[in-house]
């Protein structure tokens, strides 16, 4: 038994369907459309392209390779001028080191002049015998580290001179 409402529920879903069928076929006639529109645009592009493979690319070769050629030129004397630039700002900046350094010792010693002369004369001898020591210092460094190394030979010579002697008394032990 089949009731009206079955009827009526059947028919609906008939009728949605066909509506599906009925948007699908439209959906599908507009994409139809559209990728004809973008087939005769890719037609008109690859006619263009066609032209220009056949015309347009010889003059455009010869531009291309004159402007790769003024580009390497460019290229070159950038490098060159950079170059350049480099070693001129290393050369400024030497220069600046040394005036700098300069100027810096020579504050120090005006400074050092300046505090000196401030200074009662105790503390002025005083000073002077400083430096005086300093200078002896070193020279008794200097003298310090020579007798190091020298005693070190010395040292060397002598283990070499034992280790031969104990050579010669083996060898006389054998004998």
């Amino acid at each position: 038994v089949v009731t009206r409402d079955d009827v009526e529920e059947s028919l609906k879903e008939v009728f949605q369907f066909v509506k599906d069928k009925e948007q699908l076929l439209q959906d599908l006639r507009s994409q139809i459309e559209e990728t004809k529109k973008i087939i005769a645009e890719k037609q008109r592009e690859r006619d263009y392209w066609l032209e220009y493979k056949n015309v347009g690319s010889k003059i455009h070769a010869e531009k291309i390779s004159s402007l790769e050629k003024d580009i390497e030129e460019v290229k070159r004397e950038l490098e060159r001028t950079e170059e350049y630039y480099r070693e001129a700002l290393k050369v400024v900046r030497e220069e600046n080191q040394k005036l700098f350094d300069r100027h810096m010792k020579l504050l120090s010693e005006e400074a050092l002049k300046n505090a000196v002369g401030y200074l009662d004369k105790h503390c002025r001898r005083e000073i002077e015998e400083n430096e005086w020591l300093k200078e002896e210092v070193k020279i008794y460094r200097k003298a310090h580290s020579d007798l190091e190394a020298s005693v070190q030979l010395l040292e060397e010579e002598n283990t070499s001179l034992v280790a031969k002697l104990i050579d010669i008394k083996l060898q006389h032990l054998r004998v």
